[in-house]
């Protein structure tokens, strides 16, 4: 690994309006080394090539099998020494939701997590993935200890794990994405797959920092939002984390998704 990584994640909410609206431009601009992409919601032939694969970067890509549905992707300075789709589970195989990229002493996923809705089959999606995911991820961690990797799982996990990862915590607490059973599984993910939510390690206070506002209303204004968006990382690549920032757009006007980027800089040996 460099002396210095840094990391972005972000959900671009559709590449192809966001690249449109300003995503190439922050890519151009962009000092990372790796950036997960997701909710890509696009096949690689409905994207230019600009944006598929741009000068300076090596690409992947994992659309889901449903048109116009999910999709993550990885841009990484650095060619991969291994590519994998999914995480070993039939169900979401090929739904566009995880895209696991090896880089010498290094492995950086992207996620996107379903979202859920109470009482509907999407929150049933929800929680199957979630029972499948979590013993991947202590597996995913024991191989990496083994061989001497660091792990970062990045991206939309479509979960705030406390009060001041939500403004409105209060009115949420019977929605998803607040549930108190979704909230315990993401503690799991801590204190049993042993993983470190680097940005909260960082500022561990709050309130926020925010990544996601609703269109609807205000709430980018009113600084509304959700901390949703994470670096999920092994002990080890935590402690060397020295800035986490959500680059949050000037004004409502200049956003090209309704999720802001998560940028991580670590250093050190």
């Amino acid at each position: 690994m460099p002396d210095v990584l840094t990391v972005s994640t972000v959900n671009v909410n559709g590449m192809r309006a966001a690249a449109k609206k300003g995503f190439v431009e922050w890519l151009a601009a962009s000092g990372a080394d790796v950036i997960a992409c997701q909710e890509v919601r696009a096949e690689t032939s409905q994207l230019p090539g600009h944006v598929v694969s741009p000068e300076g970067w090596h690409t992947y890509h994992a659309p889901c099998a449903t048109k116009g549905r999910n999709g993550v992707s990885v841009y990484s300075r650095q060619e991969a020494d291994e590519v994998r789709v999914g995480f070993g589970e039939a169900e979401f195989e090929d739904s566009g939701r995880y895209l696991e990229v090896h880089l010498p002493g290094l492995v950086v996923a992207s996620l996107y997590l379903p979202s859920g809705e109470v009482g509907t089959e999407r929150q049933d999606e929800k929680e199957r993935f979630m029972d499948a995911f979590l013993p991947y991820l202590s597996e995913l961690r024991s191989k990496a200890e083994a061989s001497g990797s660091e792990v970062i799982v990045a991206g939309d996990w479509n979960i705030a794990h406390a009060e001041v990862d939500l403004k409105n915590w209060k009115s949420n607490q019977k929605n998803s994405g607040f549930l108190p059973e979704e909230r315990a599984w993401l503690s799991r993910v801590y204190d049993d797959a042993g993983f470190v939510d680097v940005q909260r390690r960082l500022a561990p206070e709050g309130p926020g920092p925010y990544t996601w506002w609703s269109y609807r209303g205000k709430a980018f204004d009113n600084d509304s939002g959700w901390r949703i968006d994470l670096q999920v990382v092994t002990p080890g690549l935590a402690e060397r984390a020295v800035r986490a920032r959500v680059e949050r757009a000037a004004s409502y006007a200049e956003r090209w998704s309704d999720h802001a980027p998560l940028t991580v800089t670590y250093e050190g040996a």
